[in-house]
């Protein structure tokens, strides 16, 4: 069977201060070697909600994972 979905990222979750699902923000803990450690925050208290851990295999490409762009040659001023 062919994988239909990469990996989810919550865009709710149910908050118990706020008594209600709340949008939450993801926030990056820790870069492991194994992975890295993110913590969802609710918007409307800041509590933390839950935890995840994306391993480096599932982890998608990031701009910043992307070699850089070659070095553009300098332009002569006359």
């Amino acid at each position: 069977m062919t994988q239909q979905f990469g990996a989810f990222t919550a865009s709710e979750l149910f908050c118990p201060k706020c008594k209600r699902s709340q949008p939450v923000r993801e926030k990056l803990l820790l870069v492991l070697p194994s992975g890295e450690l993110h913590e969802f925050l609710c918007t409307g208290c800041g509590s933390s909600l839950a935890k995840r851990t994306v391993s480096r295999s599932a982890r998608p490409a990031s701009p910043a994972a992307r070699p850089p762009p070659s070095p553009r040659q300098p332009r002569l001023l006359r």
